[in-house]
């Protein structure tokens, strides 16, 4: 099973725009609010390799990255790898 993880804000329109990618391939995805739990936000800094921005996108464990990161890797075709290699 595929496991994606985001870390968002509210009020960040590339999370939105992430979001909506992986919505738009029928993906579920569990979305991780470091705008309210500061932990959450040095586990997302931990889990990058000191990212700061949002959103960070994680495919089973694997660092994507924002949302310009997702959607060259749904072009480039590492997208359906990653996700098949879940399968």
């Amino acid at each position: 099973m595929v496991r994606i993880e985001m870390y968002t804000t509210a009020i960040c329109p590339y999370c939105v725009a992430a979001k909506n990618v992986l919505k738009s391939k029928g993906l579920e995805y569990q979305e991780i609010r470091i705008d309210t739990d500061p932990a959450q936000r040095d586990e997302m800094l931990r889990r990058s390799g000191g990212r700061r921005t949002v959103p960070q996108i994680f495919i089973n464990d694997q660092l994507v990255g924002g949302h310009d990161d997702l959607v060259a890797a749904d072009r480039s075709g590492r997208l359906a790898e990653l996700l098949g290699s879940a399968a």
